[in-house]
C-alpha cells in the first residue's frame, strides 16, 4: 500500500477546512442580513412613525409672533428650529449672510373724485378679527408694502390695467387709453407683483397700486371672510416682495457674506430689477374706493369684478391718487439653519431638503406648514437611527431665512456653496407652503417623475383613508406633475443655477388669506389643515422620497421621462412656430441622441443589478458609483456658462421662468425670450436670435448625453 505524502494531505486537509469555513462565512454573511432591517423595512417604519400632534405643536410655536426676516422673533424662530434638529441628534448649525433687506418708514394715500376735490385718506391698515389671539402681538406685524419699492410721492390719474400684464397693458395702448403720467391700479392673481409694478414703469406709469380683488381672493360671497370663512377680510392685504432678481440684490451672482464686493442700489434699479416708481399694496376695500371714481370706457368683461361689484372702468380718472412710499433698505444679518445626517457608505453625497422659516406675518401656511412639517420628519430620522438606520448618502436638512424678500437664503447659500454643490448634490427637495388645503401637488425636474408616483403610492391620502395620495392624484383635474420653471419658491437657485434634480411639493393650492395678517394658526386649525392629518402626508411623501435618494444603491433616476418630455416641448414649439425662419432639426437630432443614451445607460443599470443576489457582494463597488454620478450629474449638462440673454444668473436652458411673470414657468425659457422679441419687432435679425437660441438648447441637450453616456467623443 502506498503510503500517503504528509504535504499532499496536509493540503487536502487545508482545502477542506478552507471550503468549510467559506461555507461558514457565506452562511454568517445570510444570517446577519436576514436579521438587519433592510432599506425598505426602515422606509415603511418611516411611515408608521408620523405624529400629527407633533406637526401641530411645531406650528404653533413657529406661528406665535410675526417673523419677518432681520426681526427678533424671526431669530428666536431660528434658535427654536436649530433647537428641536439638535434635540433630534442631528448635528445642526447655523449659516449667517449679510444681505440688503427692505422696511417701510412713511405710507401715505389719499383719492379725489379729480385732481381739484377734496381728498379722503386711506388708513392702510388690516384690521384685528373678532376674538383674535393674537391680538397682543398684532402691532408686531410690519405696515402693509412692497419690499424694495422705491421711495417718492406720486400725484396723478388713476388708469385700471387689469392683472397688469403685458397683455393688459397693449390692450389698454389698443384702447387709446394713455397710461404715461398715470397712476395704475392693477389686480393680483395673474402674475409676480414686481412684474406688475415693472409693466407699468415702462408704460409709463408714475406709480402703481395693486389690491386684491375680492373676485379672487373674497370668494365671491359678500360678507362671508375669515374668521367666519377661510376668504380674504375686506382690510386684508397681500404684501410681497418686488424686486426682479434672485438672492441678495447687491450680490449677484456671488454670496453675502461680510465685506465682500456689493453693487450700489442704483445699479440694480438701472437693470431693471428694482423699481424705479413708488408702490403700495392695498385691500379690496380700498382698491374698490378707488375704481369707483375712475371713468372712461368700459373694461372687458374678463376685466370685471364679482357679481356686484362697481363697474370697473379704464380711465385715465378722473379719481385722482397722491401716494407715498419711503422705506429703507438696509444691509441685516439673516439665518440658515443647516443640519447633516452623514452618509454611511457616499458621505460626498448630499440629498438636500429645503423649507423656508421667514414669514410677512404669522406664516402658518407661508411657510411654517412646511416648516412643522419638515421638523416633524427630522424627529421620524431620528427614531430610524435609534433603530440602526444609516443613510447610504449624506442627508442635509436647511431651514432657509429671507426667502419672502426673494429667495435671499437659499439662493445665498447656493452660491457660496455652488462648485462643491455641482460635484456633490444629488437632489433638492423643497416644501414651502406645505398645506393650506386638500390635494397633492407637486412639481419635479423630469428624471424625477417615476420616483414621485411610487412614493405616492406608499402613502395615504388624509383626505380618504381607503386609497394613497396616487390613487387621488391621478383622478385631480390638475397636471399631475408641474415643472420648476417658475421662480416662487427655494429650488430656484439649485435648478436654474446650478442643475441640480429638484422636487417641489405642496397640499392645496393658492389660498385667499396669503401673505396677509390672517394667515395664522387659527385659520390653519379651521381651513386649512383641522386634523393636521395632511401636514403628517406632507412629512411622509417628503421623507419617502429623501430615503429613496438617500438609500438606493442605483439613484432612482428616470431619464426616459425627460426624453419624452423634450420631445413634447420641441413639437409644441415647432407647432407655435409654423411658417416662421426657424429650423428644429438641430433640437430634433439632440433629441433623438438623448434618448440612445438613456436606452444605454438603462441597459447598463439592468445588467448591473440583474446579477443573482448572491453576487451583490461582487459587484464592483467603482462602476456603481460611476454610473450614479452620471445620472446624477446629466441635470447639470442642461445648464450653459452664460445663461439666458439678459438674465445671466440663470443658467438652466430647459427650465426657467418667463421674462415677463416671475412665478411663470417655461421650457427653453431662452428660445422663449428670443420668439417673443421677435413676433414684437420681427426682423430678419430677430428671427436669427432665435435660431442661435435653438441651437443652444440643441447644445447642452448634447452635452447632456455625453454625460449620461460617460464616454468621451
Amino acid at each position: 500500500m502506498k503510503k500517503r505524502r504528509p504535504l499532499l494531505h496536509f493540503r487536502s486537509v487545508v482545502r477542506q477546512l478552507s471550503l468549510a469555513g467559506a461555507g461558514a462565512v457565506v452562511l454568517l454573511i445570510l444570517l446577519v442580513t436576514a436579521c438587519s432591517p433592510s432599506r425598505s423595512t426602515y422606509h415603511s417604519l418611516f411611515l408608521r412613525l408620523s405624529s400629527n400632534d407633533t406637526a401641530a405643536r411645531h406650528l404653533h410655536a413657529l406661528t406665535r409672533r410675526p417673523h419677518v426676516a432681520g426681526s427678533e422673533a424671526n431669530a428666536v424662530a431660528a434658535t427654536y428650529v436649530l433647537k428641536t434638529l439638535s434635540s433630534a441628534s442631528i448635528p445642526a448649525h447655523i449659516v449667517s449672510y449679510d444681505v440688503l433687506l427692505s422696511y417701510p418708514v412713511h405710507r401715505y394715500l389719499s383719492l379725489s373724485s379729480e385732481a381739484t376735490a377734496p381728498s379722503v385718506s386711506f388708513d392702510l391698515v388690516q384690521e384685528i378679527y373678532p376674538g383674535d389671539p393674537y391680538a397682543d402681538v398684532a402691532a408686531e406685524v410690519l405696515p402693509t408694502f412692497h419690499a424694495y419699492a422705491r421711495s417718492g410721492t406720486a400725484a396723478g390719474k388713476v388708469v385700471y390695467a387689469n392683472y397688469g400684464r403685458v397683455e393688459d397693458f397693449d390692450k389698454l395702448r389698443a384702447a387709446d387709453v394713455n397710461v404715461a403720467g398715470s397712476v395704475v391700479l392693477a389686480r393680483y392673481g395673474g402674475i409676480f407683483r414686481g412684474d406688475i409694478i415693472r409693466n407699468a414703469q415702462l408704460a409709463g406709469a408714475i406709480a402703481a397700486i395693486v389690491y386684491t380683488d375680492a373676485k379672487d381672493y373674497g370668494g365671491g360671497v359678500r360678507g362671508k371672510w375669515f374668521p367666519n370663512d377661510r376668504w380674504m377680510p375686506p382690510s386684508g392685504v397681500q404684501v410681497g416682495s418686488v424686486f426682479r432678481g434672485l438672492g441678495d440684490p447687491t450680490t449677484p451672482g456671488w454670496a453675502s457674506v461680510s465685506d465682500c464686493e456689493r453693487v450700489s442700489v442704483d445699479e440694480v434699479v438701472a437693470r431693471g430689477l428694482m423699481p424705479g416708481i413708488p408702490s403700495l399694496p392695498v385691500s379690496s376695500r380700498d382698491g374698490e374706493a378707488i375704481l369707483k371714481t375712475i371713468g372712461g370706457e368700459v373694461a372687458a368683461a374678463d376685466w370685471q369684478g364679482e357679481e356686484g361689484a362697481p363697474v370697473y372702468r379704464l380711465g385715465p380718472g378722473p379719481g385722482f391718487v397722491n401716494l407715498t412710499y419711503l422705506g429703507n433698505e438696509t444691509i441685516m444679518t439673516i439665518q440658515n439653519v443647516v443640519a447633516v445626517i452623514k452618509g454611511k457608505a457616499e458621505p460626498d453625497r448630499y440629498v438636500i431638503i429645503g423649507n423656508h422659516r421667514d414669514a410677512w406675518t404669522f406664516g402658518a401656511v407661508d411657510p411654517n406648514s412646511g416648516t412643522a412639517a419638515l421638523l416633524e420628519l427630522a424627529e421620524r430620522l431620528e427614531k430610524l437611527q435609534n433603530r440602526g438606520w444609516k443613510p447610504r448618502r449624506t442627508i442635509v436638512i436647511c431651514n432657509w431665512d429671507a426667502e419672502e424678500y426673494h429667495l435671499l437664503g437659499s439662493t445665498e447659500w447656493a452660491e457660496d456653496n455652488r462648485e462643491i454643490l455641482s460635484s456633490r448634490a444629488v437632489a433638492y427637495l423643497n416644501v414651502d407652503c406645505g398645506v393650506s388645503g386638500p390635494g397633492f401637488h407637486a412639481s419635479s425636474t423630469p428624471q424625477l417623475d417615476r420616483l414621485l408616483k411610487e412614493a405616492s403610492k406608499k402613502v395615504q391620502d388624509p383626505d380618504n383613508l381607503s386609497q394613497t395620495l396616487y390613487d387621488s392624484w391621478v383622478t385631480s383635474d390638475s397636471p399631475l406633475i408641474g415643472r420648476l420653471g417658475g421662480g416662487g419658491t427655494d429650488f430656484a437657485a439649485f435648478v436654474q443655477h446650478i442643475g441640480v434634480p429638484s422636487v417641489d411639493m405642496r397640499f392645496g393650492r393658492g389660498y385667499p388669506v396669503y401673505h396677509s395678517m390672517y394667515d395664522d394658526f387659527v385659520w390653519m386649525q379651521k381651513y386649512g389643515d383641522p386634523l393636521f392629518h395632511r401636514h403628517v402626508a406632507a412629512a411622509s411623501i417628503l421623507g419617502l422620497v429623501a430615503l429613496k435618494l438617500a438609500d438606493e444603491e442605483f439613484l432612482p433616476f428616470d431619464y426616459m421621462s425627460y426624453a419624452s418630455e423634450l420631445q413634447q416641448r420641441a413639437k409644441m414649439l415647432e407647432n407655435e412656430l409654423l411658417g416662421k425662419p426657424v429650423s428644429f432639426s438641430s433640437l430634433y437630432k439632440s433629441i433623438e441622441d438623448f434618448k440612445n443614451a438613456v436606452a444605454k445607460v438603462n441597459s447598463q443599470r439592468k445588467e448591473l443589478e440583474s446579477k443573482v443576489w448572491l453576487s451583490k457582494w461582487k459587484k464592483d463597488p467603482v462602476k456603481v458609483r460611476e454610473l450614479n454620478d452620471r445620472l446624477m450629474l446629466t441635470e447639470r449638462a442642461f445648464t450653459d456658462r452664460e445663461g439666458l440673454f439678459e438674465r445671466p444668473w440663470y443658467k438652466h436652458l430647459i427650465y426657467g421662468p418667463s421674462q415677463h411673470n416671475g412665478y411663470g414657468s417655461e421650457s427653453f425659457p431662452g428660445i422663449d425670450d428670443a420668439v417673443k422679441k421677435a413676433e414684437s419687432s420681427n426682423t430678419s435679425y430677430s428671427w436669427q436670435s432665435v435660431q442661435h437660441e435653438v441651437w443652444r438648447v440643441a447644445r447642452v441637450i448634447t452635452q447632456a448625453s455625453h454625460v449620461l453616456k460617460g464616454e468621451l467623443t
